[in-house]
């Protein structure tokens, strides 16, 4: 039997994971910045996570939401504290594509409109309707027509704003376009969109799937803005590996859904109630989200003041340990020189490194990916040079 590969394999077999680091079957340890896209920001095998899932391995792991159980209630009262303001209800599912798909079903429902903005370089997921409202031609045209009518806006540009009319159902955007290679909104483009959402009676999703949870130096991203969205979506960190997503909504779209406007079979389940819970405790327990912001601070400040002689290096961005190097060339030979160096880092959009850090990364792992960075930065410049 073989495995269908959709992602590239990386040539390395790893076997253990452990906080930042994780080690390959010959026994070579690597720093993870790379997390599993994304999502070992609170570290592998984290143990307050590991706690409550071997606690309610030993209780129950299979139980759809028909039923109550004391884990979930549980959960639901660590989420009141974690919760973004004014989203009081949540639906639990499993992956951030399917809280995509939530959504854009609620939105369609609620408002009796049809039609979804997206932005350029946008990136919700690979399933039909999240995959409608993501940007990238090559994930799309292979499976159109997909749901629609779509339209794709021009990010972090104000003026875009007013092709925005009464006849859209919802805007979806992302705090910071992750895969589109890790690219910030712009304080005063979110301020604008709110304005406009609220203005022509559309709701806005806030896509925090990667960008939520702490990792940015906020719980969640949306919040450097000081706007408020309808719809929010989360996963990844949120369940400390363990697959989870969730949508959040506030009590007047809540209160307007009905039984079987949606379902899933193991959403909810104890498992991953149990892993959120051991999740947001351990968000509260170690001070994460301040750690993200001060250690994301230092991190790309050492990453700019390394590469600032570089001619290739276009931009480093990002927020809290959420972080892109931006180069005018593909990242490819860059990624792989900083994984024989021993660091896993991904690539965003068309030539973006991307470092998606567990918090715990010390300033010896910052000092290390930065040197292993310039390497491979210097071979990719060399390389452009010398063809």
């Amino acid at each position: 039997m073989k495995l269908i590969e959709f992602y590239k394999g990386r040539g390395i077999n790893i076997v253990k994971g452990e906080n930042q680091y994780v080690w390959d079957d010959k026994g070579r340890k690597y720093l993870d910045l790379h997390a599993g896209h994304g999502v070992a920001f609170l570290g592998h095998r984290n143990k307050i996570v590991m706690e409550y899932l071997q606690k309610q391995m030993s209780e129950i792991i299979t139980l759809t939401t028909a039923f109550d159980t004391p884990i979930r209630q549980e959960m639901l009262k660590e989420l009141d504290t974690v919760k973004p303001e004014g989203l009081d209800n949540v639906f639990l599912l499993n992956s951030g594509s399917e809280a995509v798909e939530l959504t854009l079903k609620i939105a369609r429902k609620i408002t009796g409109k049809k039609k979804i903005i997206a932005f350029k370089n946008s990136f919700h997921g690979r399933t039909s309707g999240s995959l409608s409202v993501t940007w990238n031609k090559r994930y799309r045209e292979p499976f159109e027509p997909l749901l629609g009518p779509i339209e794709f806006l021009d990010f972090n540009n104000i003026e875009e704003l007013n092709k925005i009319d009464e006849d859209t159902a919802a805007v979806i955007v992302e705090p910071i376009q992750g895969e589109g290679g890790v690219i910030p909104a712009h304080q005063d483009f979110m301020k604008a969109l709110r304005e406009v959402t609220q203005e022509k009676n559309i709701l806005l999703i806030v896509d925090e799937v990667q960008t939520g949870f702490g990792r940015t130096g906020k719980i969640w991203a949306h919040q450097h803005f000081g706007i408020k969205a309808d719809l929010m979506t989360a996963g990844k960190a949120i369940g400390g590996g363990f697959p989870v997503s969730a949508t959040f909504m506030p009590d007047w779209i809540a209160e307007k859904l009905e039984e079987g406007d949606h379902g899933t079979t193991y959403g909810g389940n104890p498992f991953a109630a149990a892993a959120v819970t051991g999740a947001i405790k351990a968000l509260k327990a170690d001070n994460v989200t301040e750690q993200a912001r001060i250690k994301g601070e230092i991190f790309m400040k050492m990453l700019n003041e390394a590469l600032s002689d570089f001619k290739i290096v276009r931009e480093v961005r990002g927020m809290g340990l959420m972080i892109g190097v931006d180069l005018r060339l593909n990242p490819g030979l860059a990624i792989k020189t900083l994984q024989d160096e021993g660091i896993l880092s991904l690539k965003a959009g068309v030539s973006t490194i991307r470092f998606l850090s567990p918090y715990m990364i010390t300033q010896q792992d910052m000092e290390e990916t930065v040197n292993a960075t310039r390497k491979g930065i210097s071979l990719t410049e060399s390389k452009k040079l010398s063809s």
